[in-house]
């Protein structure tokens, strides 16, 4: 039975290029390119005591195994974090910086704090620990995936509630993204409070 340790680079499923024992946190985030809605950042410290099968990239995921592999990172996962960066935020700080924010607020999160934090992509919020970004991560390292599990459910979760508030929209079909459907409601109805206003699809209908 393996330790709570992290595997060491080798025993991983990509390498690292630094190892660290200790708790290992994986970060990623949901909902950078929408027009609408808040980004949504996770953060996971898994427990190599209580594996969790099937973990991948939510992407590549149904959205019926995202929702069960959801639930099941919460009951096993050792701790897990939401954050977000609101749409006034955003909009303010730019889709980056928004990200970063996000993701920063996830780690800060966590009820144990990891030794190291994995993030997905190529670029680092500012954190108190150490911290590498791995591009493609949330298909290369188990933490990461679950992060992004967690990030898109409840990212998606929200978006099927806004639904209910701004049904012209259609935010339960397309999760904010910039659809034919939903540029088409755009022009029709205007932006609603949760639109990004720096986006150029939103900014247009706004002229």
């Amino acid at each position: 039975m393996q330790s709570r340790k992290y595997l060491k680079p080798e025993q991983t499923q990509t390498p690292l290029s630094w190892y660290v024992p200790g708790l290992i946190a994986g970060v990623d985030e949901a909902g950078r390119g929408p027009l609408a809605g808040p980004v949504v950042a996770a953060a996971v410290i898994l427990d190599d005591l209580n594996p969790i099968q099937g973990l991948a990239d939510s992407k590549k995921l149904t959205a019926l195994r995202r929702e069960k592999l959801y639930d099941e990172i919460r009951a096993k996962a050792l701790c897990c974090s939401i954050g977000q960066a609101s749409v006034e935020e955003i909009d303010t700080l730019n889709i980056l910086q928004a990200t970063m924010l996000a993701m920063k607020r996830a780690v800060e999160g966590l009820r144990l704090k990891p030794n190291k934090v994995l993030v997905d992509g190529n670029r680092l919020p500012t954190l108190s620990v150490l911290a590498e970004a791995i591009v493609k991560g949330d298909s290369l390292v188990p933490c990461i995936s679950a992060a992004s599990i967690l990030a898109k459910v409840y990212r998606d979760r929200w978006c099927a509630e806004f639904h209910l508030e701004y049904p012209q929209y259609g935010f339960a079909g397309h999760k904010g993204y910039g659809t034919v459907k939903h540029l088409a409601a755009l022009r029709e109805h205007g932006a609603c409070p949760q639109h990004r206003r720096s986006f150029a699809p939103v900014a247009e209908v706004l002229r």
